[in-house]
């Protein structure tokens, strides 16, 4: 348990980054897991997926927490 102020801000952002970054990984594996299937199976619309992926990624990189500063 936090017992400084400072601490317990620290445990609140912590919480806040840890859901923000579960959420933006989680649809992050989907979009990518779609676009490989698409690619193995040969689908019309794979370039589209692909796209769509690389997007996703780039927005993903954007959002985490664990970019460079």
């Amino acid at each position: 348990m936090a017992n400084h102020p400072s601490a317990e801000k620290r445990n609140r952002q912590r919480i806040t980054r840890t859901a923000r970054n579960r959420a933006i990984k989680s649809s992050l594996k989907s979009t990518l897991k779609k676009a490989r299937s698409a690619i193995e199976s040969g689908e019309a619309n794979a370039k589209e997926l692909v796209l769509s992926a690389e997007r996703a990624l780039a927005r993903a990189a954007s959002k985490t927490a664990a970019k460079a500063r």
